[in-house]
């Protein structure tokens, strides 16, 4: 499959039409369902092949990482695509057993590549990539699958990260 026919299908399979209010706050009239293309085998399998071809080389990091819940099913699927082991890195800390904010084997000094699905302001990869800096964990580099276009790659930047992202809201014809 190419990645322009990946496109078609990932808009095909989840793009919704509607007044939407996303999780930045803002109102749109249109919304991407993460869930209705990352559930799918058809779509997940090429999709990662298509992440993989994104990533640094395999030896300039140690792990990925996905920042729970929307991103489970990419890392999980790029993992098992890369032979990279993972993390995850929840939205807040455990109240419970290990009480911990990444779940996963992880070092202190490591480096991973943070995987995110839906990208509008980046203010949950941020924050992530923030959890794993705080950590002692360095973010080399963080790779979504859609971009909306909405300042995602421009806060990345700002907060210092490196951005890729396998497609763009205008890519999509949105």
């Amino acid at each position: 499959m190419t990645k322009e026919e990946l496109g078609k299908l990932i808009k095909e399979a989840a793009l919704l039409k509607g007044e939407f209010t996303l999780r930045s706050g803002r109102k749109s009239n249109y919304y991407f369902d993460k869930y209705l293309f990352e559930t799918r085998p058809d779509v997940l399998a090429p999709l990662t092949k298509e992440l993989a071809k994104l990533l640094p080389p395999l030896d300039s990091f140690q792990r990925l990482a996905g920042p729970e819940l929307g991103a489970v099913a990419l890392v999980t699927a790029l993992s098992l695509e890369t032979k990279k082991p993972f993390i995850i890195v929840r939205k807040e800390e455990k109240l419970h057993g290990t009480s911990k904010m990444m779940e996963g084997e992880i070092f202190k000094g490591e480096k991973v590549v943070l995987i995110e699905d839906i990208l509008t302001t980046a203010g949950a990869a941020i924050a992530s990539a923030d959890k794993l800096k705080h950590s002692d964990i360095e973010v080399v580099m963080m790779i979504g699958v859609l971009d909306r276009e909405e300042g995602a790659k421009e806060a990345i930047a700002a907060a210092g990260y490196a951005f890729k992202s396998l497609f763009t809201k205008s890519m999509l014809g949105i």
